[in-house]
């Protein structure tokens, strides 16, 4: 199995214990390992009293990118600090791309970047998130 069947495969599997990412209408995909890219559309119930995408749910998204980025090797990793930077509103209807680059993964760390862009290509978060791994498997043991 190569690094993207891997990465793939430890994707499928979070994705299928992932309530808060589907709760969301979030959709992900893994186009190289270390990499993942998660879609949103901005509904109804996800803006705030200024009619703009509440920050917490743009931070939920960069960090599912984040999350499956970072997951990509079978190792389990968490978030240990993440960092946003709000640069321009996301309104309901916009559809938000978050992709995550790992920047560095040590034995026990990585570090990675998130852009969140709307449908017009415009950078509406960057988010950066330092991951811890915990030296477990994600995946279940094959017979």
């Amino acid at each position: 199995m190569d690094d993207l069947e891997l990465a793939r495969l430890c994707g499928e599997h979070m994705w299928t214990r992932d309530k808060a990412s589907r709760t969301f209408g979030i959709e992900i995909d893994i186009p190289r390992a270390g990499e993942a890219i998660a879609v949103m559309a901005v509904r109804d119930n996800m803006v705030n009293s200024f009619d703009v995408c509440h920050g917490g749910i743009l931070v939920a998204l960069a960090d599912t990118a984040f999350a499956f980025a970072c997951n990509a090797r079978n190792e389990i990793s968490v978030a240990a600090s993440v960092q946003a930077e709000f640069l321009r509103p996301a309104r309901r209807g916009d559809v938000l791309t978050a992709k995550s680059v790992e920047e560095h993964r040590g034995r026990k760390s990585g570090y990675y970047t998130v852009e969140i862009r709307n449908q017009d290509d415009e950078l509406v978060t960057l988010f950066r998130g330092r991951s811890v791994a915990t030296g477990r498997p994600l995946l279940p043991p094959t017979k």
